[in-house]
């Protein structure tokens, strides 16, 4: 018994100091905002699986770094087989990017340099293709080092890339160009399509680089230098022109009759956000699209279409507005093949020597003034007629007065004999009714008493019936005053009945003791 006492007591004892062991030397305790990494060091006793592959996690049974972190909180492992790390918790602040790269896996295949998936389910080593956002990442150390990185620019020919914390503001949008195949996206290298909307993105650069390109409409004008006095006023010529600083600047070109011409031009354009793609792939950015495309086309049309017209022409008249709506349209579609999109485009003024613009403002105003005047003569032929039209239309007006007041007594009298002899008839027809009315009154009076006396004839007809009726029931008048006189007698009736000898019946009458007195109902009465 004491032997089996000590066995429990050392068997307790050893429990205890197991127990004490696991939760003091075995515990490690995991704050949070840290994790727990763990390299197996293998056991003392029992043969284990080896070493972990070279450039590899270590698998269960495995000496190595696991990949696994484990979280906040108690966990127990042994000293003497695991070798047990806090890591922190990897945070990237706002405004700023994380670029991972994983150090364990295989190798790429030739041509890649891009990883895919997420931390802790890569296979490959290399730079992963998605990047890390602002937050809190429990990354393992050992596998995978977290480059943070804030706007980045990159500068080529006068074209800014961004990358890494890229924001997108209000009215631009984001043309994406990759910089290798994305076989999961089923996207090329080169210039994308689809572009990014207003936003915040966060983007690997070794991945993909955005060209933030302003969309709507903007103006472009090319207009010549103007000569301005001290106080900021245009410096005007003798016919009220602006004045030209330099005749080599605008839009110059000569005439079809040798004039030197200068002009200015507005053009309205701009890009839709499905435009952008291909102005960037084909220009670069906005401003070389205007430097490139929109003010080359503008002087290159003006030139072309303006040396077809004459100094005249381009001056005065309705070859100004053929050459004005000319070079729109031209415009327009020279710009919609480069998929640009054109709102207006407008020739604002036209320079032409002043020694030429004067005879021929002198000569417009001339024709003008010929005009005016022979328009001036039609308003006063056109003023005299109109006055003789108010004559005219005062003396319609009286007549039209006195023929309507005519009209009027005339209407007037025709109504009051209509109504006087609508009265007269009215009364004619009021008579005639009131004698029918007494007629048929009469009438009346006179069937109503056929009917009365008819009622009493044909009541008397039927009582005579009734008795006559009656009489042939009973079969004779007598039996039937019998029937008569019997139902007219009383329920109760008293009869008495006396029998007497001959020559007896007053005297027996007189005896109150002779006789059966008896109450005989009516019916057994008249049976006797």
């Amino acid at each position: 018994m004491r032997y089996i006492l000590s066995l429990l007591l050392l068997a307790l004892v050893v429990a205890v100091a197991g127990l004490g062991f696991h939760w003091t030397v075995n515990r490690v305790y995991v704050p949070e905002g840290m994790s727990l990494l763990l390299r197996y060091k293998g056991p003392f006793i029992m043969p284990d699986k080896g070493q972990a592959k070279t450039g590899s996690w270590a698998e269960e049974g495995e000496i190595g770094v696991l990949e696994k972190l484990r979280g906040p909180g108690r966990h127990f492992y042994c000293p003497l087989w695991w070798e047990r790390t806090l890591v922190s918790d990897f945070v990237i602040e706002p405004g700023k990017v994380g670029i991972v790269k994983c150090e364990l896996g295989k190798e790429l295949p030739p041509g890649q340099f891009l990883v895919d998936g997420d931390i802790g389910t890569t296979e490959f080593k290399g730079v992963l293709r998605k990047a890390l956002g602002p937050g809190r990442y429990r990354i393992n150390p050992y596998g995978y080092k977290v480059t943070v990185f804030g706007t980045e620019k990159e500068v080529t020919d006068n074209r800014i890339k961004y990358s890494g914390w890229v924001e997108i503001p209000t009215g631009y949008v984001g043309v994406i160009t990759n910089q290798t195949d994305n076989p999961a996206l089923n996207q090329s290298k080169g210039v994308q399509e689809n572009v990014f909307p207003p936003g915040i993105y966060p983007i690997n650069g070794r991945e993909q680089q955005i060209d933030i390109v302003e969309i709507g409409y903007r103006e472009t004008t090319v207009a010549v230098g103007k000569v301005r006095n001290p106080d900021g006023s245009l410096k005007l010529d003798e016919s009220g022109e602006p004045l030209v600083a330099n005749e080599d600047e605008g839009i110059n070109f000569p005439s079809n009759d040798g004039f030197p011409i200068q002009m200015d031009f507005t053009a309205i354009w701009g890009l839709l956000p499905e435009q952008a793609p291909h102005a960037v792939k084909t220009f670069g950015n906005i401003d070389q699209v205007e430097n490139k495309v929109v003010q080359p086309q503008i002087e290159s049309i003006c030139r072309n279409n303006g040396s077809k017209y004459s100094a005249v022409e381009l001056l005065v008249g309705e070859d100004r507005e053929k050459f004005q709506q000319i070079n729109r349209d031209e415009f327009e579609q020279t710009l919609e093949e480069k998929n640009i999109q054109l709102l207006y485009g407008l020739v604002r003024h036209i320079y032409i020597p002043i020694e030429v613009r004067v005879p021929i403002q002198a000569a417009f105003v001339a024709d003008e003034m010929t005009l005016t005047r022979e328009q001036e003569q039609k308003t006063a032929q056109a003023e005299a007629l109109l006055r003789q039209a108010e004559k005219n239309v005062g003396l319609e007006t009286e007549k039209v007065t006195v023929d309507t007041d005519r009209q009027y007594q005339s209407k007037l009298a025709d109504g009051d004999r209509e109504a006087k002899t609508t009265d007269a008839v009215t009364a004619k027809m009021a008579a005639a009714i009131r004698k029918e009315t007494a007629e048929l009154k009469a009438q009346a009076v006179t069937i109503l008493g056929e009917a009365e006396n008819k009622g009493k004839e044909m009541v008397e007809v039927a009582k005579s019936d009734r008795f006559r009726l009656a009489v042939e029931a009973f079969g004779s008048a007598r039996a039937y005053n019998d029937w008569v006189f019997a139902t007219g007698l009383p329920e109760d009736v008293d009869l008495k009945f006396l029998y007497a000898g001959e020559g007896t019946l007053w005297t027996d009458m007189n005896s109150a003791d002779f006789g059966i007195r008896a109450n005989i109902p009516i019916e057994q009465s008249k049976k006797k």
